[in-house]
């Protein structure tokens, strides 16, 4: 029979193994940086479980992202910042403040008088101006301030399209987009026959920007698309293998690949 453990003894589990005495000798030594890394690599491992419906795994990579969080409360209360607790109550209030519509009073208890839900439109409306007026209060006073830099870049150019777009600056039609991805790739093409590197370099991250921007004004999720496209690359490139048939693929002409792909595709 399994032990039902709980939040309280996962934390016990992580302050002895940061006990500088008995502890693990790993886990002493690592700090807020040593494990943001295997953060980032957890949060990836539980969209995995989630993308390919492996629910039974989606609990155990759950497990590992919350002793992330643990972990870094455990830092936080030896640097007597900040503690697990802390943690909680801090998202707690967080959420109350930012959902007006559901608690009024931004307490627990408090509910709409007119027991009415908001709409969608009023609920983002509030929510940007809520979330605009906690910039200001910690005196982030650049509007794209406080958009992380390690985001993934697809991520992260979408966040300040969409932040940019609030204010109104913005393509007011997907037809502008378009054109302007379409002169973006013309710029590029320039640098590519100019040899100029740099330019290159410069030009393609400014088309990627504006197929994220495209995305954003077809109501596409960039990241999704482009992960859509990876998974659809990697199924044909394995069909073409199984098709060809030899001990050696790369032995092959770049023609009889270009058929094996077109045979691929057509079986779809």
């Amino acid at each position: 029979m399994k032990n039902n453990y709980s939040i309280a003894d996962l934390r016990y589990l992580m302050r002895r193994l940061r006990d500088p005495d008995t502890g693990c000798p790993w886990d002493i030594k690592q700090t807020y940086k040593t494990i943001a890394s295997h953060t980032i690599e957890e949060v990836y491992e539980v969209v995995d479980a989630i993308e390919r419906n492996n629910i039974d795994h989606l609990n155990e990579e759950l497990g590992d992202l919350l002793f992330q969080i643990i972990f870094y409360s455990q830092l936080g209360e030896e640097d007597h910042q900040f503690d697990f607790d802390t943690v909680v109550s801090t998202i707690t209030e967080k959420l109350l403040r930012r959902h007006p519509h559901v608690f009024p009073d931004g307490t627990l208890t408090s509910v709409r008088p007119d027991r009415q839900a908001a709409s969608e439109k009023e609920i983002k409306r509030h929510w940007e101006q809520i979330k605009q007026q906690e910039r200001n209060d910690k005196g982030e006073l650049g509007f794209l301030e406080d958009i992380p830099l390690a985001l993934p870049a697809l991520m992260r150019a979408a966040k300040l399209q969409k932040r940019a777009a609030s204010v109104g600056f913005d393509w007011a039609e997907t037809s502008a987009v378009v054109a302007k991805l379409k002169e973006e790739i013309v710029e590029l093409e320039a640098e590519i026959a100019s040899g100029n590197t740099q330019g290159i370099d410069e030009e393609l991250g400014d088309v990627l920007f504006s197929c994220v921007n495209l995305a954003r004004h077809l109501m596409v999720d960039p990241e999704k698309s482009l992960a859509n496209s990876n998974n659809k690359f990697k199924r044909r490139f394995e069909a073409m293998e199984v098709l060809a048939s030899v001990d050696d693929f790369s032995q092959l002409s770049v023609e009889q690949m270009e058929i094996l792909w077109s045979q691929v595709k057509l079986a779809e």
